[in-house]
């Protein structure tokens, strides 16, 4: 299935993409996506459902009707840093022996194709395009074995980040990962059935045309599975929190001169099978 929330900032609506790429309501079934709608039971009950009996959305997705994050009641939005080998080298930073973690504010998460407003004050705003995971079940401390059956499914990810934020404002990646917009999630949720090959999927990302990224979850330092149960050691993860599971080479940091994000830009970024993200860039 592929689950989606759609309608104005502030007041989407629970809802599913059909065979034919149309937007079903499920609001008559589930209040949200989110929590208990997300669980194994929520899952299947959705799941059960016959999308022709749902009532038919006006408007083609991302077009004529605006998507909002195809999650809510996010609790948790960690993220993963330079969990790809090739990210890494072009960073000259070590391969991590552990999963280096941060937090994104909730507060950050965005539509996929909502304007990005550039912060006041922003001089190095990057993009990453990312795999992230989107938890289903209470885990807390489970195994590598058992984890990916925590996970409701995974979604399409741009981690924003204010790199002179990030790395030289006191040691805190925190400040220049969470700011308004630097979270744009969607635009649907794909359950795990529907996923193919976690381990080998595409990903890229252009800014105005011109392609920046272009790698495969392929050379994840530490997968999904591994992600999960070790997430899980240091923090209850619950229905709704999402894992951002870091980016492949080709960041604006990487660039020989380094490259960011200007006003009047436009970033569009998708994964096999997790659909595709646009976002306008806006002065403040």
């Amino acid at each position: 299935m592929k689950l989606l929330r759609y309608g104005p900032v502030g007041q989407e609506r629970p809802g599913l993409l059909d065979a034919e790429g149309r937007v079903r309501d499920l609001g008559a079934h589930v209040a949200d996506i989110a929590g208990a709608a997300l669980t194994p039971e929520g899952l299947a009950r959705i799941a059960a459902l016959d999308p022709a009996t749902l009532p038919l959305v006006e408007g083609r997705p991302q077009q004529d009707l605006r998507l909002g994050a195809c999650v809510s009641g996010v609790g948790k939005f960690i993220g993963i840093g330079l969990n790809y080998a090739d990210h890494a080298a072009e960073a000259g930073m070590e391969v991590p022996s552990e999963p280096i973690l941060f937090t994104k504010w909730t507060s950050c998460i965005a539509g996929p194709d909502d304007d990005l407003t550039l912060p006041r004050g922003a001089e190095a705003t990057d993009w990453e395009v990312e795999l992230g995971i989107v938890i289903g079940s209470e885990a807390r401390d489970v195994s590598e074995a058992e984890a990916l059956d925590h996970v409701a499914g995974y979604c399409l990810i741009n981690d924003i980040s204010e790199r002179d934020w990030q790395l030289r404002r006191g040691g805190s990646w925190d400040k220049g990962k969470g700011q308004d917009g630097f979270g744009p999630i969607g635009p649907w949720l794909v359950t795990p059935d529907e996923i193919g090959d976690l381990a080998a999927l595409g990903m890229w990302l252009d800014v105005d045309g011109h392609r920046y990224q272009q790698g495969s979850t392929a050379t994840m330092v530490f997968g999904p599975a591994a992600l999960v149960a070790y997430c899980s050691r240091f923090a209850t993860l619950h229905p709704g929190d999402v894992i951002s599971t870091g980016t492949p080479p080709g960041v604006g940091m990487g660039q020989k001169p380094p490259v960011y994000l200007r006003p009047g830009q436009v970033m569009r970024l998708g994964i096999d099978g997790l659909g595709v993200q646009t976002q306008h860039v806006k002065g403040s």
